[in-house]
């Protein structure tokens, strides 16, 4: 079985994940997000894998997120305008995620990987 593993490197959160994957034999296609950006369809289809809505997807966390005072226009702009948003730069995007055939999640609960990844 072999993953997409999308990540920022210094992110603690990825480390976390990608211990994880390794600790339990986890074959993965490492990624890195900030010089790699995902794409606007592979956004969208992510997106759409997933189930959850485009904002779960965004990383509110982020600087820049904050610099470009995303918080009210996540929740007006229409979806396709943030996805070009979020293919801009990858550093807007909440990470890490996992692909996985039709299986995409987004950020580390290991409770949620443990039972997606077997």
């Amino acid at each position: 079985m072999s993953v997409l593993f999308v990540e920022y490197p210094k992110c603690t959160t990825c480390r976390r994940a990608k211990k994880y994957l390794e600790e339990n034999n986890i074959e993965f296609i490492d990624r890195h997000i900030a010089e790699e950006n995902p794409t606007k369809d592979e956004l969208k289809a992510w997106i759409e894998k997933s189930g959850l809505p485009i904002n779960k997807f965004f990383n509110t966390s982020g600087v820049l997120y904050r610099e470009m005072k995303l918080k009210d226009k996540v929740k007006t702009l229409p979806e396709d305008e943030l996805l070009d948003i979020l293919s801009t730069n990858g550093m807007l995007v909440k990470r890490p995620i996992i692909v996985k055939d039709d299986t995409v999640l987004v950020g580390f609960k290991e409770e949620d990987w443990a039972e997606k990844l077997k």
